[in-house]
């Protein structure tokens, strides 16, 4: 028989991922003049999760639950905070840093409950794509303990400046090579909230997951470049300890973090076989230093918004203009709905254009 404690966990658990797949629906949709509807959107699935979430808490959890309830109770709050700072329509100048800090407290609370995918099937099917759900449990198996795969970090607390995040499929076998993607965050941002734009899609393809975080408070795109040694050392850990496809190293980002992929993805020792940025420029460095020259044959997935109000979309029409006549190989997204943030369904399209027909691993 169901506990009072079960059953409201049967009540806030959709509640949880109502609220965090309506929070990542409204980041997509963040243009400044569309952000009082969106807020207003969002109202319901706020005050769904704070009538779910008090009743699941006056519940005293059933024996030997008592940590899962914690840890539980501790997403939820995070995802209801997201929620909370992201309503508050209160007049500038802090309306933008609440709608960042709401964004990083989203990301927080998916980090909170990814380790409790094992007790809440649902939870784990979130995590994947619609497509790739059935295939949970091989996606998902028990691995050795030896083998290290999940989320991790390195070089430091999570998010420290000149660290990372890492998430390699818990279906890693060391004798398959795996692609890899290297996601590099937006200015002000780190890994660590990063690595959640791409999580789903690189669990549900079997993709190693680099999501490092600059070692200023943005990537080096002024003055001695700091982070282009700092992602050849992370990338080189990474094929020590893991087995990477080296025909497949996709180096992504948004906003200042795609502006440096196409710095450092055409340096002469680059590894990367494929850069894909996302609402970022084409720096006039790259002019001065040779990368133009190099990029000829490179393959370019280029995602811009119509709506960008940072960077105006003609700045990307520019770019794709001169990577073809130096010989690149570009795709040009222009995407009339998207603003200054990232085009999360555009993931999957990079995928396919990245991986083609190598994606039948699994």
């Amino acid at each position: 028989m169901s506990s009072p404690f079960m059953e409201q966990l049967g009540r806030v658990g959709p509640a949880l991922l109502r609220a965090l797949d309506g929070f990542e629906k409204a980041r997509r949709r963040l243009h400044p003049p569309a952000i009082p509807q969106v807020r207003e959107a969002m109202g319901p699935i706020r005050v769904g999760l704070r009538a779910a979430l008090e009743a699941f808490h006056a519940q005293t959890p059933d024996d030997g639950l008592e940590e899962f309830a914690r840890e539980f109770h501790g997403a939820a709050e995070r995802a209801l905070k997201a929620l909370d700072l992201f309503a508050d329509d209160s007049p500038d100048p802090s309306g933008v840093g609440r709608v960042l800090e709401a964004m990083r407290e989203h990301a927080l609370a998916q980090e909170a409950l990814y380790p409790l995918r094992r007790a809440l099937p649902a939870v784990s099917l979130f995590f994947l794509e619609p497509d790739r759900r059935e295939a949970v449990a091989s996606l998902d198996p028990e691995s050795p303990k030896e083998r290290r795969v999940g989320l991790m970090a390195g070089g430091g607390e999570p998010g420290a400046r000149g660290g990372f995040s890492l998430y390699v499929p818990e279906s890693y076998d060391p004798d398959e090579a795996l692609p890899l993607i290297v996601a590099l965050h937006g200015g002000s941002g780190n890994g660590r909230e990063f690595i959640w734009s791409w999580l789903r899609e690189a669990r549900s393809h079997r993709c190693i997951l680099l999501a490092p975080t600059a070692r200023g408070s943005t990537w080096s795109m002024m003055g001695s470049d700091v982070d282009h040694p700092a992602l050849l050392s992370m990338v080189t850990y990474l094929r020590e300890h893991w087995h990477v496809d080296p025909k497949h190293m996709l180096l992504t980002g948004l906003s200042d973090g795609a502006t440096y992929s196409l710095l450092s993805g055409f340096r002469e020792d680059s590894p990367f076989t494929a850069i894909a940025p996302a609402c970022g420029v084409f720096h006039p460095e790259n002019y001065a230093n040779g990368n133009l020259a190099r990029a000829r044959d490179h393959r370019i997935y280029l995602v811009h918004g119509a709506l960008d109000w940072m960077f105006p979309v003609q700045i990307a029409r520019t770019a794709v203009a001169a990577l073809e006549g130096a010989g690149a190989d570009v795709t040009f997204r222009e995407i009339e709905d998207l603003s200054h943030t990232y085009p999360r369904e555009e993931n999957l399209e990079i995928l396919r254009w990245w991986l083609g027909t190598a994606d039948e691993r699994g």
